[in-house]
């Protein structure tokens, strides 16, 4: 008699439940992380809050609409991380749930699960990020930016235009990699015969109009900010160089897909025997143009991608991981056949598991046990609560005006930054970076200078020192991270700068009190 497991009849008979079941899973696991071990915002978090804190059209880092948004969730929870965690958590699940939309309409409700669980194993999706920001927020309003793509091109719905422009306008709010991906989209409309026939009609004009609504103020920043200049392109001695290095971001491309090809390798009929005994999961044909959908946008991305970052020498892949690997799910379920056997499946589960909870094995293990082996600070362990009603609170005793402005170290003012009061963050090592703050406005409304201080002086650093001559050092201070360990102590040096205000009226009381 042959047994079939209970999860294995639910993603027959329950696809839906499947999904909403392991998204909700993930979801919660990266809520109750960083909420329990976090004690300041992973990665350039505290970054995105301070720069969204200004609501400005457009920055060095790019359109504005990650950072509104993270404002925007930090207020609503009473300026606590916790919203904008719950925000990232909310794009993952957006992002999964519209994946298996698509996946449902390409290879039906079954197997569309299963490119919903291999996706999640790739390593950009296993640990979703709760640094919030524009590569997060990128990820599902490009699924669904494919999925109304594929009803458009594929099933001829010409109502889903409006949604489409909705979701490139925003996009192009997001991410300078939109230009890019709609120009992917549009490349592979005028490819083929049924996209070219979608495109010939007065809807994409009326798109294109929502598009340019939507994505007009950033774009007069951007033509007066003098930033649409393409970079340099290297010179012939570095291509070797550059190649290499777009090289080696599409392999750590092909590496985050380990956990995919793990679990095809152990599907596969090498390691059991009675594979005709396997239970099936059975999906009506897919038609060429949807398979040629799913092929293009499961590869193009990675490599455009790829070749652009190597070209012009970037850290990452153009548009993130997440973008790059959106597909890659589908892309193997398309390629494996109407007929899908599930072999040795308890070992399946076991390995998916693992691969969904060992990111946050190791986010427990690193915050935990990494002090103690002296290997490095971790960066959540800095207590950014105390760190920041320190200082707001000593400026405020000490000038008996609020916090307005805080400079100095850029991790350190970035975490003070997220105080209750919300001083605006100003980078004197780099002022073009924050422009809604200058040195000499800064002077004017006051704020505090922080360094880290190496003793118990706490003189400042000398590019501090070189920017702010005439500061008066006060005793550093100390603070507890989550877990001290064989680490030194966090001293924090810091100064005062007095508004030129408080600071006239306390050298005319001086003079008077003098003159009695």
């Amino acid at each position: 008699m042959r047994f079939t497991s209970l999860i294995i009849e639910l993603i027959r008979a329950r696809p839906r439940l499947i999904v909403w079941h392991v998204i909700l899973f993930q979801a919660a696991l990266w809520l109750i992380v960083p909420l329990l071990l976090y004690r300041s915002p992973p990665g350039d978090l505290a970054t995105v809050l301070a720069y969204g804190r200004e609501y400005r059209v457009g920055t060095e880092l790019g359109p504005p609409l990650a950072f509104w948004l993270a404002d925007i969730a930090f207020r609503a929870a009473g300026n606590h991380i916790f919203g904008v965690y719950l925000l990232a958590q909310l794009c993952s699940i957006a992002a999964f749930w519209t994946l298996y939309l698509l996946a449902r309409a390409v290879v039906g409700g079954q197997q569309a699960v299963l490119a919903v669980l291999l996706t999640m194993t790739v390593v950009a999706f296993s640990s979703p990020g709760v640094d919030f920001g524009p590569l997060v927020l990128a990820r599902p309003l490009w699924a669904l930016l494919l999925l109304h793509s594929w009803q458009l091109i594929g099933q001829g719905r010409r109502n889903a235009w409006f949604a489409w422009s909705i979701e490139a306008g925003l996009l192009l709010l997001t991410t300078p990699a939109a230009v890019g991906l709609l120009i992917l989209v549009a490349g592979f409309a005028i490819a083929t015969a049924r996209g070219r026939r979608t495109l010939m009609s007065f809807d994409p004009l009326f798109a294109l109009l929502v598009i340019v609504v939507l994505a007009l103020p950033y774009l007069i920043w951007l033509i007066r900010a003098d930033t649409l200049a393409l970079p340099h392109l290297p010179a012939l001695a570095e291509l070797s160089a550059r190649a290499a290095h777009g090289g080696g971001l599409l392999g750590r491309l092909l590496l985050a897909m380990f956990g995919i090809v793990l679990l095809v390798v152990l599907n596969s009929g090498w390691f059991t025997r009675d594979a005709d005994d396997a239970p099936i999961i059975y999906r009506p044909p897919v038609e060429p143009l949807a398979r040629n959908f799913v092929y293009f946008f499961a590869i193009a991305p990675a490599l455009a991608g790829s070749l652009i970052s190597g070209l012009f020498d970037l850290d990452r892949v153009v548009g993130g991981a997440g973008i790059a690997l959106m597909m890659s799910g589908l892309a193997v379920i398309v390629a494996a056949g109407d007929l899908i056997q599930l072999r040795r499946h308890r070992v399946l589960r076991a390995v998916w598991a693992a691969a969904i909870g060992v990111p946050a094995v190791a986010v427990v293990v690193g915050s935990i046990f990494l002090p103690w082996t002296g290997g490095g600070e971790v960066a959540t362990s800095l207590p950014a609560t105390a760190i920041g009603h320190f200082f707001g609170d000593s400026f405020e005793r000490r000038t008996n005006q609020p916090l307005r402005a805080v400079t100095g170290d850029a991790e350190l003012a970035s975490l003070i930054s997220l105080d209750p009061g919300r001083p605006h963050l100003f980078l004197d090592a780099a002022p073009e970076r924050t422009p809604w703050l200058t040195q000499e406005k800064f002077y004017q409304t006051g704020g505090v200078v922080v360094w880290r201080a190496a003793d118990t002086v706490g003189s400042p650093p000398a590019d501090i020192a070189q920017h702010f001559p005439d500061l008066v050092p006060e005793v550093p201070r100390v603070f507890d991270r989550l877990v001290n360990g064989r680490q030194p102590l966090l001293r924090v040096g810091w100064a005062i700068v007095r508004p030129k205000a408080v600071a006239s009226l306390q050298g005319s009381g001086a003079t008077q009190n003098a003159a009695r």
